[in-house]
């Protein structure tokens, strides 16, 4: 099954990373003057971190609006557009629907938070898991385990709570679809489990206790096969149709956050945090290279025409054969790279948190085709659709195309 009616769609972007959930699109002709091809700009209520997903001719995605707890260690960090954007009160989530074409506002679904909302990092919040979409209904998930299915016109279907949750900094991982299941990764220290829902009506088809004291803010990734989860204890591939444990690899992590990626029979994976390690792995079988540390603390790795591209938050951007693990060109861009890279048409789009932006020409050595600033805080990664860029920054929703 692996993502392959996704994959006959690449002109929508229908959830975390894309089409085949591994950051890469089909498109041509894509802008590289981002700055200069600005097509529209839609001010957003609220914060969030959520991808902005595309179907058709509408784009969609989540936001937090009013501000919920911080866990203490986090008040360090400067964070001004929180200061300035989420207001005390009442919280409450939105999914927003806007026209693809001039960005107008088309509905918006409120949903107020549960009361017990999970403390969490300042640079992250309650509307951090994408949205995903089979094209006929969307599915939004926030940190407090409220879930809700919608139609594309933004009349609820239905509707769960699965909080509260408990994890450290706050829940993050988005959901997955699967043939008739929407899949929910709840890796969290208090108890750690996965469960999968009748996608039509919200009801539990299985579920897989996974014991205490793991954590994940991990989306879930398909390969033939197997469904791939990133934990703190390890990687663990499960049988999708049932959660069952099929194999596993990987050492212990603190905060797993990365999703990884697969090309032609290699997992290619990293763990997170601190510089974390990454690998190379045929699924269930021989680690063909490993490379201890390097690796992205939040952003994916990117797998593009035979090449590793990694971003990480210390600034720096590493270019990787994906053959031997060998580093082919190794740079600091500067900045906190949050975003993970995405890629089509022969380029690399990297975006750091201050909204500056490098286009890059993939290959094994490094060349910089275009570097400019779009002046606003930047966390969630790009979505490619249809012959345009689309980023949501702290303020705005931007549409990016020639």
């Amino acid at each position: 099954m692996w993502c392959a009616t996704f994959l006959l769609l690449f002109a929508n972007w229908p959830q975390w990373r894309g089409p085949a959930a591994d950051g890469t699109s089909a498109e041509k002709g894509l802008p590289v003057e981002w700055e200069k091809s600005i097509r529209w700009k839609t001010p957003l209520p609220g914060l969030g971190t959520s991808v902005p997903i595309v179907w058709g001719d509408r784009v969609f995605l989540t936001t937090q609006v009013g501000d919920g707890p911080f866990e203490q260690r986090a008040r360090d960090f400067d964070n001004a557009a929180v200061a300035k954007k989420a207001g005390p009160g009442m919280v409450e989530f939105r999914v927003l629907a806007f026209s693809r074409k001039d960005g107008k506002p088309l509905w918006s679904h409120s949903i107020p938070a549960s009361p017990k909302m999970q403390a969490v990092h300042l640079k992250h919040n309650l509307a951090s898991p994408s949205i995903v979409t089979d094209g006929q209904l969307l599915y939004a998930w926030f940190g407090t385990g409220q879930v809700v299915a919608l139609t594309l016109d933004g009349k609820p279907v239905w509707s769960r709570d699965l909080g509260p949750f408990d994890i450290l900094w706050g829940h993050g991982s988005s959901p997955l679809l699967y043939k008739n299941s929407l899949i929910l990764l709840c890796d969290h220290q208090g108890l750690a489990y996965i469960l999968a829902v009748d996608k039509t009506t919200g009801k539990d088809q299985w579920r897989v206790d996974r014991g205490k004291g793991r954590r994940s803010y991990s989306t879930p990734f398909l390969i033939p096969g197997a469904l791939i989860v990133n934990s703190s204890a390890r990687i663990d591939a499960l049988n999708p149709d049932n959660g069952e444990l099929l194999w596993f690899t990987g050492e212990d992590n603190r905060v797993p956050v990365p999703t990884p990626v697969y090309h032609d029979g290699v997992l290619y994976a990293s763990r997170g945090y601190n510089s974390g390690p990454y690998f190379a792995q045929k699924p269930g079988g021989k680690v063909l290279w490993e490379v201890k540390t390097g690796a992205p603390y939040v952003s994916s790795i990117l797998y593009y025409e035979g090449l590793l591209y990694m971003a990480a938050e210390t600034g720096i951007v590493t270019c990787v054969d994906a053959s031997d693990g060998k580093t082919l060109w190794k740079d600091r861009f500067g900045g906190v790279f949050s975003a993970s890279p995405v890629a089509a048409d022969g380029k690399i789009y990297l975006i750091n948190e201050a909204g500056e932006f490098w286009v890059l020409a993939a290959g094994r050595e490094k060349k910089i085709v275009h570097q400019a600033s779009l002046g606003e805080r930047t966390l969630a990664s790009p979505a490619i659709s249809d012959g345009t860029i689309f980023i949501r920054t702290d303020e705005n929703l931007i549409a990016i195309g020639n």
